[in-house]
């Protein structure tokens, strides 16, 4: 499955740069009219064209809109990007995959089955019974030496292998072969609710059993691969990725001979589709990040250069209204252009407004919580996603998306709807005449902080302050590039507000524990926040994910989670806003292709049809 971590550059996917079939980072034939906008524009599940495999041809070349060739194709290596988990979901197995709702099912491809013990019953073992079939493509069957393999990679025991931990690899205790070579049994030293996520993707132990191994970039021929696809050019520098049908593959035929990844910034995207030179193409940070085009004779009327044209460099003081203007050209753009379809999801992220709660008024937890009532999160839902042709749906849970399963709206937790009855209770009054909330001669002043260039984020900013304003709290936005969001702001605390998204999914205790973790004192005795940048948490919070990582009764779990969001809504630690957008455009004819939502595409279905 995707790695749901919150690197420099995940934080500042933030709220636009869409996984859109996982590229544009945790990514998916030119037609005589126009194509409206996909049917369903509101589905928030994933937004994917049919891929009835009766009516796909067999044969033909998908051409497929990448950031990058990535470097490498471990996603559990430091440099992994979403490119590398978009092609390791063609190549490699992943043991269990996600539904339209997040819920991990077992894939047929590799797992006949899997059975956890019962809840109570110690030690927890899962007996997984792989797929006969599925072999590496040495005709090597899968097997257990490969779990083992990735799990002394990932476990963190083993200081030699750098950044390979991933969550619940530390619970296991041994793994060990079954009643016959397809039969696994992975024992857990301490019950771990999310087995399910693990060895997704999973890599052959030749590639992960030693350190150096692991290390070593899986790019390029020579390295073992058990998807539907496997590698047959790596050209990081003609900036391609061409996969082709495995031999060996023993599932459903792929109906594309070859997909093509190709690598390209996001701004060339529309042009690249209007040239036909793409068929899927990730389009959010291409919308959303759009440049206000100064008037020249080389600007189409889209705001996009004209074919040919060298991309202009943003103008180093756009106007704050040319951003989302700029959005708004590209978008019509894009829906405009002849034969292709632009589908439109609600991404398995969670966009929120993170208060900082070591600085100024935010420490205190009365004016946190105060701050969460006085936003209006429909109107800022609205306001970030209804110009994308997306439902204005808020959110009321930090941890679950509103389509996941036990999602509940747990907001009210924070206190009085009215902010002004919190806010005259912690000591901030409205002087008469006066927009502004003062305490002992100081205003109660904040910044803003929010990723430079992105308009969704100039319009969740804009609504936010207008809310916000409304009960005497002044917010001033403040933008920050990319490369600065999380090293020079997040991590050091330089901010009281600040607008990014988290990743959410099938392993919700394990993945967003991190976020919210109480934050120690490091060797210095200074508070190190580790990926809690709001600074807020408590031990409660802590054990409550913690049980809930441990507690193998579906129900009781979620329970416990309820439990943890409700503490993390009366902490005042941040506000759930909407979930990231999602837009991908695709060729009329493609199946199988679209806006995935929670899941990832099933390579072997996409292609032409008939």
């Amino acid at each position: 499955m995707r790695v749901r971590q919150l690197t420099a550059a995940a934080a500042v996917l933030l709220l636009a740069a869409g996984l859109g079939g996982c590229s544009e980072g945790p990514a998916p034939g030119r037609g005589p009219a126009a194509a409206p906008v996909s049917a369903d524009p509101t589905a928030a599940t994933g937004d994917v064209g049919p891929a009835d495999r009766t009516a796909v041809r067999d044969g033909g070349t998908v051409r497929w809109a990448v950031d990058g060739v990535p470097a490498t194709l471990n996603v559990y290596q430091g440099g992994a990007t979403a490119d590398s988990a978009l092609l390791a979901h063609a190549l490699y197995p992943s043991l269990f995959r996600p539904d339209a709702h997040g819920r991990l099912l077992p894939d047929p491809d590799y797992l006949a089955g899997a059975e956890s013990t019962p809840p109570g019953q110690l030690p927890q073992v899962v007996t997984y019974r792989l797929n006969p079939h599925a072999v590496w493509s040495d005709g090597t069957p899968l097997s257990a030496a490969d779990l083992t393999a990735q799990r002394a990679a990932l476990s963190g025991l083993d200081p030699a292998y750098r950044g390979g931990k991933a969550a619940g690899y530390d619970a296991i205790d041994a793994i060990t072969p079954g009643a016959d070579p397809h039969e696994v049994k992975v024992t857990f030293r301490r019950p771990y609710a999310e087995w399910r996520s693990l060895f997704g993707p999973l890599y052959p132990a030749a590639e992960t059993a030693t350190a150096e191994a692991f290390e070593r970039p899986l790019a390029g021929g020579g390295h073992k691969s058990a998807g539907p696809f496997t590698v047959s050019r790596y050209d990081a520098e003609g900036g391609r990725v061409t996969v082709v049908r495995n031999p060996l593959w023993w599932g459903d035929r792929p109906k594309a001979d070859r997909i093509d990844f190709v690598a390209g910034p996001p701004e060339r995207r529309l042009d690249a589709l209007d040239q036909d030179r793409l068929d899927v193409a990730p389009l959010t940070a291409a919308v959303d990040r759009a440049v206000p085009a100064a008037p020249s004779a080389g600007t189409s009327p889209a705001g996009s250069p004209s074919p040919g044209t060298p991309a202009p460099s943003r103008p180093a003081a756009a106007p704050p209204a040319a951003v989302p203007e700029a959005a708004a050209l590209a978008l019509r753009r894009a829906e405009s252009l002849p034969g292709i379809t632009v589908h439109r999801a609600a991404a398995a992220s969670l966009t929120q407004l993170t208060v900082n709660a070591a600085r100024g008024p935010l420490t205190d937890p009365v004016v946190r919580r105060a701050l969460a009532r006085a936003v209006d999160r429909r109107r800022i839902a609205e306001a970030a996603l209804g110009p994308l042709g997306l439902p204005g749906a808020p959110l009321g849970s930090h941890l679950l998306a509103e389509d996941q399963e036990g999602y509940r709206d747990n907001s009210a937790a924070a206190g009085p709807e009215d902010a002004a009855q919190l806010l005259d209770a912690a000591g901030w009054q409205r002087p008469a005449g006066r927009s502004t909330r003062a305490k002992d001669g100081k205003e109660l002043a904040l910044t803003l902080l929010v990723p430079a260039g992105s308009a969704t984020a100039r319009r969740t900013a804009d609504a936010l302050v207008a809310d916000l304003a409304v009960s005497g709290i002044a917010v001033r936005p403040a933008t920050a590039a990319a490369e600065t969001f999380v090293k020079d702001h997040l991590a050091v605390g330089d901010y009281d507000l600040a607008l990014f998204s988290w990743p959410v999914g099938p392993s919700t205790a394990g993945e967003q524990r991190a976020a919210y973790a109480k934050p120690r004192p490091d060797a210095d005795g200074a508070l190190d926040p580790g990926g809690n940048y709001g600074r807020s948490g408590t031990e409660e919070i802590d054990r409550l994910f913690d049980r809930a990582s441990a507690e193998l009764d579906p129900a009781a779990r979620l329970e416990l989670l309820q439990e943890a969001d409700v503490r993390i809504w009366q902490l005042g630690h941040s506000v759930p806003l909407y979930q990231r957008p999602e837009l991908v455009a695709v060729r009329t004819g493609l199946a199988g292709a679209g806006a995935w939502g929670f899941g990832w595409p099933r390579f072997q279905d996409v292609g032409w049809t008939r």
